[in-house]
């Protein structure tokens, strides 16, 4: 068995068809349950976000692991497993927990150093584990990143300046509108990334922030922990003809705000140009919206090309946490194999001591004679030999665990006295 990786992500997929794969919160639960049915899964974890869909497991056999992976993530998007074969990439055993710890440290986020990411894993974890599809291997795996994630934040600078998607959003429309202070900002949505945009906005000087979200009460959790205003959804028309920028970070799987609805505030808005944020995956407004005049449509695409052009200065940390993720895997791996060592370990010595007793009762008769100290005496013998025996190749096999010559040892040994 191996662990696996097998995803998508902003690099290798359109974001037309990644918006098909990716799963909302509310519908991990079903997914995992599929995925923990496959033939050659055991354990799974999902980890969907706006930018990447992917399922970590732990694979009866990686081809076979493979193809359970691709045609779920096929029925997903409704696609032939083959057009989303074209866009998969897939890791097992020790790259997979590279790209896993990768991951959470931030180097594989469109924004390098994100913060939000890290929280993601972590959720994934916890979903699986309340589902019941993550078991020892992927539960001290995901333990393990998460803790590489936090080392990479607090031993590096990764993190610093613009360290999340929500935070980039807030930072290309006020690089489109020409600054966020003063403005006054429409935020659809009330989960994690609608947080960190507000919040975003506050540290930029938008002069009121409006929040709109299906729940009424989160709506108006967030806009007070802004200071801002709640906006029910009902009232979206009369919001969008007073705003400066638009950000929607909902997680619905349709459209929220059609071509048609914004054309329709063209006439209220006086000729002011109103630009939209859309961080959401899939998308929350209409694409045909990019072509309206005075609406400025920017996506997930334009986030990642605005991010690629500041990462300079981050670009300097990127090695440093590299090297962070190099240490933790190899770490990881130690503690791996010392747990693999360990009853390993002790079936050799059980069998020696089952060898040691076996051979005592066999000379039973001849040692009916001893006195009590006597067979004191032979049992402390014989119990020094074996120990003094096994005493090197355990040591060995100890100090080598977690290398490659740990394995074989290892495996020897296991071939040797059929353990």
């Amino acid at each position: 068995m191996s662990i696996v990786a097998i995803g998508c992500n902003h690099r290798s997929t359109p974001l037309a068809k990644l918006e098909r794969m990716t799963i909302a919160p509310g519908g991990l639960p079903k997914a995992l349950s599929g995925l923990g049915e496959a033939e050659n899964l055991s354990e799974v974890v999902v980890v969907s976000t706006c930018n990447r869909i992917e399922v970590y497991a732990f694979a009866e056999r990686f081809h076979g692991g493979y193809q359970d992976v691709r045609e779920f993530l096929a029925r997903q998007a409704g696609l032939a497993p083959e057009d989303v074969a074209d866009h998969l990439y897939a890791h097992h055993d020790t790259e997979a927990v590279r790209h896993l710890f990768s991951v959470a440290a931030g180097l594989d986020s469109a924004v390098v150093g994100e913060h939000e990411i890290l929280g993601q894993v972590r959720d994934a974890w916890e979903t699986a584990r309340v589902e019941g599809t993550v078991g020892s291997a992927l539960g001290g795996l995901f333990r393990h990143a998460v803790e590489t994630g936090k080392r990479a934040r607090t031993e590096t600078s990764i993190a610093r300046g613009i360290a999340s998607v929500s935070q980039a959003a807030v930072a290309l429309a006020g690089d489109r509108i020409g600054g966020i202070r003063g403005r006054t900002v429409l935020v659809i949505g009330a989960g994690e990334m609608a947080e960190g945009t507000v919040k975003s906005l506050a540290k930029a000087g938008a002069a009121e922030v409006l929040v709109a979200n299906r729940t009424w009460e989160r709506a108006v959790a967030l806009a007070s922990a802004c200071a801002g205003v709640a906006v029910p959804l009902d009232q979206l028309a009369t919001a969008l003809a007073r705003v400066d920028v638009l950000v929607t970070t909902t997680g619905a799987q349709d459209l929220i705000l059609e071509a048609s609805d914004v054309t329709g505030l063209a006439a209220q808005r006086d000729g002011r140009d109103l630009v939209i944020v859309d961080v959401a995956v899939p998308r929350d407004v209409d694409p045909a919206a990019r072509a309206l005049p005075g609406v400025t449509l920017l996506d997930m695409d334009d986030i990642g090309a605005f991010i690629d052009t500041g990462l300079e200065g981050r670009n300097n940390e990127v090695e440093s946490v590299r090297a962070i993720v190099d240490a933790e895997v190899d770490r990881y791996h130690a503690m791996v194999s010392a747990r693999e060592v360990a009853p390993l370990i002790g079936d050799l010595r059980a069998t020696a001591e089952f060898i040691r007793t076996t051979e005592l009762e066999r000379h039973a008769k001849k040692l009916a004679g001893l006195e009590p100290a006597e067979r004191e005496a032979v049992e402390a013998l014989t119990k020094g030999i074996v120990n003094k025996l096994l005493h090197q190749p355990t040591v060995r096999l100890k100090d080598a665990a977690g290398r490659a010559r740990g394995d074989r040892l290892a495996e020897s040994l296991r071939d040797l006295f059929d353990l």
